[in-house]
């Protein structure tokens, strides 16, 4: 029986994900957040924005969640790559984080960023 781990999703802001980001890859389990722009009940497509940057979602593997635009997400899940460079996260799990403060998340993924980068450096000393 073959063992199948959930990745935990790396935190980043919809601004990193641009063709040019370390984190734009092919297959990247990533944890992203931003404000509903809108929702494709046929298509299961959910498209969310963190100022002018905007990600498309597929939710098609969520349950339990209903959606409401203007209203904040958090979801975790791969991204996929198209040939074209657009990108859409295949997610697996999906939540209302209504009453977060984006921007002082995204000041909180900084500070932790930084502390990871200094705890890599300690070890290697």
């Amino acid at each position: 029986m073959a063992s199948s781990t959930l990745k935990p999703g790396v935190p980043v802001t919809l601004q990193e994900l641009e063709p040019s980001s370390e984190m734009f890859k092919q297959g990247a389990s990533l944890r992203v957040t931003g404000i509903l722009h809108s929702y494709d009940v046929d298509s299961a497509v959910a498209i969310i924005q963190d100022g002018s940057a905007k990600l498309k979602v597929d939710t098609q593997h969520l349950r339990d969640i209903s959606f409401r635009c203007s209203s904040t997400y958090q979801f975790i899940g791969e991204l996929l790559i198209q040939p074209n460079s657009d990108a859409i996260l295949q997610a697996r799990v999906g939540r209302n984080v209504d009453g977060l403060d984006l921007n002082l998340y995204q000041q909180s993924l900084i500070i932790r960023r930084q502390h990871e980068a200094k705890l890599l450096s300690s070890r290697r000393a």
